[in-house]
């Protein structure tokens, strides 16, 4: 294990990293800190840390409405890929999302990442949608683990 320090985005800060970590990963759908502030209200987001240097972020979609499915999704910035950092995301979203009561577990890629792709693909994730949102051309692809 690394020795990656793990924080709620429910501050100033914590939202601010979050937010450049989802936008430049996810750049078509890029968040005001407004947006950011919204999301965290519905969802665990969290900003990870290798030392005092961002690393990545993490979203956790809880079940809604009595339902048993949770989104779990795990973004490291490029310069840090490759190191485990990803896994241990996952691995923690994973455990959030269960304790929150989900069963099935899905996540949501751009279909032009072709590194998130491969990673979800790796731990088990498989397709079941592609899809264009109205009114945009990027294309998005939702993952269920199998």
């Amino acid at each position: 294990m690394s020795t990656l320090t793990f924080q709620q985005a429910d501050d100033e800060a914590g939202l601010k990293d979050w937010q450049y970590v989802h936008n430049l990963i996810v750049p078509p759908a890029a968040m005001s800190l407004d947006e950011v502030r919204e999301r965290a209200g519905r969802n665990h987001l969290e900003v990870v840390y290798l030392g005092d240097v961002l690393v990545g972020c993490s979203t956790v979609r809880p079940p809604k409405d009595g339902g048993s499915t949770a989104t779990v999704i795990a973004r490291v910035l490029p310069g840090h890929r490759r190191r485990g950092f990803g896994e241990e995301l996952y691995e923690r979203g994973l455990k959030q999302a269960r304790a929150r009561g989900a069963d099935v577990i899905e996540t949501v890629v751009l279909a032009s990442n072709e590194d998130g792709l491969r990673f979800a693909v790796q731990r088990g994730f498989v397709e079941i949608e592609r899809y264009v949102l109205p009114g945009e051309t990027a294309e998005w692809v939702d993952l269920r683990l199998a």
